[in-house]
């Protein structure tokens, strides 16, 4: 099944500054994401940006929050996203049937949103290299039960240059800049 960024819509889910510290190989998690979210802004693909629980966990760190300018920012209680209303009113109203997911914990918060949306009828799309957790092997567990239950795992720039489609345009330009 291809992505086709007029079908799809995506989740970022909890970098918050009192938890990201935590996380395995933060840098680069950060950096990949922002390009991921870069990208997604090049090729109007929506975005909406959770948090877990912000009095205790905090806002969304500054470098995520740089680059999802006017995006809507969603709160929630619960640990997938797919459990708070107004986040799967959100996912209704786009209209859009595939769900990118990426974000942290890989393992509690973005896998149970991947289940969620599976059990719902979307297609949910895992990028690899923009989630993580605190302990490696609960990622990797995460990946693995995310692709039993049916998601399409993939990476940042397999993910943009997928949604791009063609060479030669100015947002292949773009990207392309993006990911080098």
């Amino acid at each position: 099944m291809r992505i086709l960024s007029e079908d799809t819509i995506a989740i970022a889910v909890d970098y918050q500054t009192k938890i990201l510290p935590a996380m395995s190989g933060i840098d680069a998690l950060i950096h990949r994401s922002s390009i991921l979210l870069k990208g997604l802004k090049l090729l109007d693909v929506p975005v909406i940006l959770t948090r877990q629980y912000p009095k205790g966990l905090g806002d969304t760190v500054p470098e995520i929050q740089a680059v999802t300018e006017g995006c809507p920012v969603l709160d929630k209680m619960t640990f997938s996203c797919y459990d708070t209303p107004a986040v799967r009113e959100a996912l209704e109203a786009s209209g859009k049937k595939t769900v990118i997911v990426f974000g942290i914990e890989a393992h509690v918060c973005v896998l149970q949103t991947v289940i969620d949306l599976l059990d719902d009828g979307y297609q949910a799309v895992l990028v690899e290299d923009c989630i993580s957790s605190r302990n490696p092997s609960d990622m990797a567990a995460a990946l693995i039960r995310a692709q039993q239950e049916g998601a399409r795992i993939t990476t940042c720039e397999a993910l943009l240059f997928e949604l791009t489609r063609v060479s030669g345009t100015p947002v292949f330009k773009e990207i392309s800049k993006l990911v080098k």
